[in-house]
């Protein structure tokens, strides 16, 4: 993709990936961690950690798609396509730290609208009737009709909720714990506000979100491209970002940009569809061609970091000024001139676009046991 190889030259200190390729011992067991708005065909991140040989100790669910209850469920019904459900979903935040709804409204009234946005659009019931997840109003509504996937049969694990869970994982398995996140980064913020070593403990906090340089993309072209380039999980708790970004995880590895790299085609979902299992059938009916792989990226990053081809080594950080147009997007400086605050993240350019297909696909058609 061409803004893939534009944003490549752009950024300063890009790394071939051999400097990503540190992978653990064999002897040390890996495990993750998936936090996530987790809609109808969400399976691949989980899948992807388990089929690389992570033990997935829990999904976790947040808001950002659509509201926590909402997603959560998604995460259950997801589980079940595959027989996953020895994996365990625990409920997130019902709400970002600060922002709201209405607050999100008035910044779009100052600042402009927002192609697509979240739970926090207004609420469409005619929308929901025909299948959408619930947007605004009640945050505890559960909205049947948008489960393709099949409404689930079991329920959250309730002994405790989604950061205090994380806290007692990173405690229970120290420095082999990756943080994968994929939707909003509020309940990483509340983990890492509730326990001051919480992030130290971790493996390494892995981000899908963080464009950089898209204003243009934004504004040419359709509302589509404008979508594709908008940073909604970051922007629906930028509080929350800010905290998870500065926080000091061993690693912060951010798929942003290139995310955008693997665009889903029918081509693809019918070549998958040549083994049929409930997983393929699923993928190959409801996944689509709208969107990139967004959130497959940055979980096959996550467990094999060889996929990356290029990086750069950047300090970050995250506008939190509601009265900006970038409020909720990621800011890179300089070393010389970064604030004394902020930290050093890993930024991927670019991915081997064939090899994450080929990850999926086998995945799919030879996935892993649950236990």
């Amino acid at each position: 993709m061409w803004l893939q190889n534009q944003f490549s030259s752009i950024l300063i200190l890009a790394t071939p990936l051999s400097a990503l390729s540190q992978s653990s011992p064999q002897s040390e067991k890996r495990y993750a961690i998936l936090d996530n708005d987790w809609m109808a065909v969400s399976f691949l991140p989980f899948l992807l950690a388990m089929k690389g040989g992570m033990e997935v100790l829990g999904l976790v669910s947040d808001t950002a798609d659509s509201w926590q209850k909402q997603c959560g469920l998604h995460a259950l019904a997801n589980l079940e396509i595959g027989n996953f459900s020895c994996i365990p979903v625990y409920q997130g935040a019902v709400w970002p730290l600060i922002n709201t709804p209405e607050r999100f409204q008035g910044w779009q009234a100052v600042h402009g609208k927002l192609p697509f946005q979240g739970a926090f659009a207004p609420q469409n019931q005619t929308a929901e009737a025909q299948g959408k997840d619930p947007t605004s109003g009640d945050p505890d509504r559960v909205v049947k009709e948008a489960f393709i996937e099949g409404f689930p049969k079991t329920t959250f694990n309730n002994s405790t909720n989604a950061a205090s869970f994380m806290v007692q994982m990173v405690r229970k398995y120290p420095h082999q714990v990756s943080i994968y996140s994929a939707g909003a980064l509020t309940n990483i913020a509340l983990a890492v506000r509730m326990d001051t070593s919480f992030a130290s403990l971790a493996k390494e906090l892995v981000i899908m979100g963080g464009y950089v340089d898209v204003n243009m993309l934004q504004a040419t072209g359709n509302v589509e491209q404008a979508d594709r380039n908008s940073d909604i999980n970051l922007m629906i708790d930028p509080e929350a970002a800010k905290i998870a970004i500065n926080a000091d995880f061993p690693d912060i590895l951010i798929a942003g940009n290139v995310a955008n790299q693997v665009q889903s085609t029918q081509q693809y979902l019918d070549e998958v569809n040549q083994v049929e299992n409930s997983l393929t059938r699923v993928f190959h009916d409801h996944y689509g061609t709208k969107f990139p792989f967004w959130d497959e990226t940055a979980a096959a990053i996550m467990v094999d970091r060889s996929i990356a081809l290029n990086i750069s080594s950047l300090y970050a950080d995250v506008d939190i000024s509601y009265g900006s147009p970038s409020y909720g997007n990621i800011h890179f400086y300089q070393p010389e001139l970064r604030p004394p605050h902020v930290r050093k993240v890993t930024y991927v350019n670019r991915i081997d676009g064939n090899k994450l297909k080929k990850m999926m696909k086998k995945a799919m058609w030879e996935p892993p046991s649950c236990s």
